[in-house]
């Protein structure tokens, strides 16, 4: 059975590149452009990683990752952030918000796939 990664993206392009590489390695895609939506669809589609960008509109990224870990279902689910911040401060604002990854953009996809693998 595949792995299901929720993907948190309001960049279309970005979206599609992720879940077009993830797909392409077997995994289930569901994709969210609006950080308000993610946590339902996050308890509907029970991901096994989630894959979120922190400059999102309406809900930042990293009050998701707050939104998702304080969700009893959700609190284990690994969550890896992929963004254009890419200073050790965000880094480090990131994880403590309780990412378990942070991939920096423009992605290198092998990179970004081995932390996927790593996660999920």
């Amino acid at each position: 059975m595949a792995k299901k990664v929720l993907v948190v993206e309001d960049n279309e392009l970005n979206l599609k590149l992720f879940c077009d590489l993830l797909r392409a390695h077997d995994y289930e895609t569901e994709a969210v452009r609006d950080g308000r939506d993610a946590v339902a669809r996050a308890r509907e589609f029970q991901p096994d990683l989630v894959i979120t960008d922190i400059q999102l509109p309406h809900v930042n990224g990293v009050e998701l990752i707050g939104r998702l870990r304080a969700d009893s279902r959700l609190a284990k689910v690994p969550i890896m952030a992929v963004t254009a911040y890419v200073g050790r401060e965000d880094e480090e604002r990131v994880r403590s918000a309780g990412a378990n990854a942070y991939v920096s953009k423009p992605i290198a996809v092998m990179r970004f796939m081995e932390e996927v693998r790593a996660l999920a």
